[in-house]
């Protein structure tokens, strides 16, 4: 996985005017937690560039004062008028301790759902998960090869082996919708390709109706 080494000094005040200073000295205060000690440092915006500016998901060393740590990326603050980066939090990754990371979704597969004339409409992109920092990775794997029109994809249907995912099971994440072009087949009575046909929908004759009852023959002279 591709890591971000950031390269910060310790900080020695933590008040606002000393906030104020690193700031017009362009560099950004952090801090690391989850390890045996709370770290409070500050490092050059430009050193954050690669690693917060991106949907990618990516580890951090953080290296203060010769001592070097491993982190994701927690928490950022962003300033309300200039949109500055100004405060960000790590969570330094501990072998035996479970972490909690958002995880990009990947898309592989050729929907047949889209190979019918659906449409894919994916609905989220991220997945939150709960494991143990040896098993974080770049992006979770989902298969949409068998997908049809109609149907979903939902967070209960990802298996992923040492995650604990944390979304609701049941929201979707991905989805095949009828395009206009479909929807207008299925109003003129054409069905879709690949469609099944609704449940309880009537079957068609399977002969003519009956010839209707003959005339009584002819009354008798």
């Amino acid at each position: 996985m591709k890591t971000i080494t950031i390269e910060g000094q310790l900080r020695t005040g933590l008040g606002k005017q000393a906030t104020r200073l690193l700031r017009s000295e362009e560099k950004v205060p952090g801090v690391i937690y989850g390890g045996a000690k709370e770290v409070n440092f500050s490092a050059p915006a430009t050193s954050f560039k690669t690693l917060v500016y991106t949907s990618e998901f990516q580890l951090a060393e953080v290296k203060v004062e010769g001592k070097a740590y491993r982190c994701i990326l927690k928490d950022l603050q962003f300033d309300k008028v200039s949109d500055q980066l100004i405060h960000v939090d790590f969570l330094e990754l501990v072998e035996d301790k479970k972490v909690i990371a958002t995880i990009p979704i990947k898309f592989t597969g050729a929907a047949k759902g889209v190979k019918d004339g659906g449409k894919l409409i994916t609905k989220m992109k991220v997945l939150k998960i709960k494991t143990l920092p040896k098993y974080l990775k770049e992006n979770i794997e989902v298969d949409l090869t068998n997908l049809e029109l109609n149907g979903n994809v939902r967070v209960e249907d990802v298996k992923e082996n040492n995650y604990e995912i944390l979304n609701s099971p049941r929201i979707p994440i991905a989805s095949i919708v009828l395009t206009r072009q479909l929807k207008q087949e299925e109003a003129a009575g054409t069905p879709a390709a690949g469609a099944k046909p609704a449940a309880g929908a009537a079957k068609p004759a399977a002969a003519a109706a009956p010839a209707a009852a003959k005339p009584a023959a002819a009354a008798k002279k």
